[in-house]
């Protein structure tokens, strides 16, 4: 047995990289002209009802792959389920769905805001936007979402899994390790409660699953351990579910970099269990990224599901930083360590300096993201 084990370690990785060298140049142009059809012909999704709450291979694939690339999928009329639809990537995914027609049934805790979202929604064109309050960290009001979509409008066409929070820290500088739960209860299960719940409806619709994950599922990026973990608990559980639900329902994963939002405004849970507004130690982390348009990021989403993609990284250009991961991981964790770590403190970091240092920061941050009395809500 040692021996098999001595000979495969030598041959898997030979036989790999003779594969990557011969097929990824001609599957990536190939990819390339795909991307450029898609961008063409993206979805209609009007009449389509949307609960907002993130491959297979082979000559068929890719011939389905084109299909749906020149057909995409119109959602007028059609249900979307959102949650985490009051703010950032969910109030603006329920704002492009109601652009195509599609009708809405909007989730998060904060009703105010939900009856706000789904008055502009109503404006932008969805003919039925429903609010349910709830917090998709409680299987209970899971369920209750769920069966209140299919009451109201009888059906379920896409149930879009948004709900989250960031849960910034050094681990071992965590006063209590439990402060951090409700990211992994919130981000995780909150989008397993929901998926769980809406699967047989989806069945019925032969509907489609939009997970939003994050990049930092594959990014080592540090004080996000707790975060970082739980989306790539999100990213596996997607991608075991595809295996598991076959082509019953489509499975889109969203790995999303810096996108305008609240997260991106500062507001996290900190170490100490509360949500705060710290806009410092989202320079430290955002440092000299640029913070994407929320507007044009919700767009390049639905576009994506409507196509049924199994994957979306939004911005585009954040794919790169897998390839980094994959091929020069010892790179990446030196640079995340020098600019992210290194520094007299946790907020005068190498980073933040960088940020300072460049004048940068109202070209690479949103208007929207940069006032000073923001306040967690």
């Amino acid at each position: 047995m040692d021996l098999i084990h001595k000979f495969l370690n030598i041959v898997a990785p030979i036989t790999t990289f003779f594969f990557l060298c011969l097929f990824l140049p001609p599957y990536w142009t190939f990819k390339f002209f795909l991307s450029i059809i898609n961008s063409i012909f993206s979805e209609n999704v009007a009449g389509k009802v949307v609960h907002i709450t993130g491959a297979s291979s082979g000559i068929g694939e890719i011939l389905r792959f084109i299909v749906r690339s020149i057909f995409s999928e119109n959602v007028a009329g059609k249900v979307i389920l959102i949650t985490g639809a009051s703010s950032g990537i969910g109030e603006h995914l329920a704002y492009e769905y109601g652009r195509r027609g599609a009708r809405l049934a909007l989730v998060a805790r904060r009703e105010n805001r939900l009856k706000e979202v789904a008055s502009i929604a109503k404006l932008f064109g969805s003919p039925e936007v429903i609010i349910i309050p709830a917090d998709v960290s409680s299987s209970q009001d899971c369920k209750r979402f769920v069966d209140s979509t299919i009451n109201h409008f009888g059906q379920l066409d896409h149930l879009v899994n948004n709900a989250g929070v960031s849960a910034p820290g050094l681990f071992e500088s965590t006063t209590d390790i439990r402060n951090f739960a409700p990211a992994m209860d919130i981000n995780f299960w909150g989008s397993a409660y929901g998926t769980y719940f809406a699967i047989p409806h989806l069945r019925k619709s032969k509907g489609k699953i939009i997970a939003i994950a994050s990049c930092t599922g594959w990014l080592p990026v540090p004080r996000m351990s707790i975060y970082n973990a739980s989306k790539a608990a999100v990213i596996s559980l997607y991608e075991t579910l595809r295996i598991e639900l076959g082509r019953d329902i489509g499975i889109t994963i969203v790995t999303p970099g810096l996108i305008e939002s609240e997260m991106s405004q500062g507001k996290v849970l900190f170490k100490e269990g509360k949500m705060v507004s710290d806009q410092l130690i989202r320079d430290v982390q955002a440092s000299l990224i640029p913070i994407r348009s929320v507007t044009e990021a919700a767009k390049s989403i639905v576009n994506s599901a409507c196509r049924g993609d199994s994957y979306l990284t939004e911005p585009a250009w954040f794919t790169t930083t897998f390839y980094w991961k994959i091929f020069f991981p010892d790179v990446l964790e030196f640079c995340n360590r020098r600019t992210l770590i290194s520094g007299s403190s946790e907020r005068d970091t190498v980073s933040k300096k960088l940020l300072d240092l460049s004048g940068l920061k109202k070209y690479l941050c949103p208007k929207s993201v940069r006032n000073p009395n923001l306040k967690p809500s």
